[in-house]
């Protein structure tokens, strides 16, 4: 009789390990992913401000002439990105808008309309999809463009927060990481479910946690 109430504990015990091991999986997964999706984004970051640097010591040069005299939005758009296209490896592709749905960190989806809705997307030989919009202002505190990366692609999620993360960029060729200048509080109820998530790429360069 007290051998097999040694089964049934022993048998219980078992279980009981096995469950926290299923539980702790999922998260210890998320949580390496997100890892590797931040550190890619860190890498390309420093890569834009190296980038970006170099070429305002180079603002000779008769693209940045011609993107200063631009006058509409798709004309800049399309002169930044012959721009940073050498530096990133980009490639069209015509179909990638019908393939790519983007949604916020609070799952609602990115719409047509929205400030961070991308028209025109391109990818690069390592699957990270990198799109570019410009939002001139005429005062030169505020960003000419901003531009999104997914670090993993067509790959999912495919959310602001998780795999995309973008920069401000300025007319003096300074850029800064969406987010900048937030308060804490604005970037941490941004950075959680219940925000969209585009100042995660600010929050998490200076610390924040990740939100599973």
């Amino acid at each position: 009789m007290r051998k097999r109430f040694w089964k049934i504990e022993y048998s219980i015990t078992i279980f009981v390990v096995f469950a926290i091991v299923l539980l702790l999986i999922p998260t210890s997964f998320i949580s390496s992913k997100e890892a590797v999706y931040m550190a890619k984004w860190n890498e390309t970051y420093n890569k834009m401000d190296y980038m970006f640097s170099a070429m305002s010591a180079q603002a000779d040069s008769d693209i940045v002439k011609s993107l200063n005299k631009a006058k509409t939005n798709s004309l800049r758009e399309e002169l930044m990105i012959r721009l940073v296209k050498p530096y990133l490896r980009l490639y069209d592709q015509e179909a990638l808008l019908r393939r790519y749905t983007p949604h916020y960190l609070n799952g609602s989806r990115v719409n047509k309309n929205d400030e961070y809705y991308f028209e025109k997307l391109y990818m690069n030989k390592a699957g990270m999809i990198v799109g570019v919009k410009d939002i001139k202002d005429e005062d030169c505190f505020h960003p000419g463009f901003i531009m999104m990366f997914d670090m993993n692609g067509l790959v999912g999620p495919n959310t602001w927060g998780k795999d995309i993360y973008g920069i401000n960029i300025f007319s003096d060729g300074k850029i800064t990481p969406i987010g900048t200048g937030w308060d804490i509080d604005m970037l941490k109820k941004d950075c959680s479910e219940y925000g969209s998530g585009i100042s995660c790429s600010h929050y998490y360069r200076i610390g924040g946690e990740f939100n599973d």
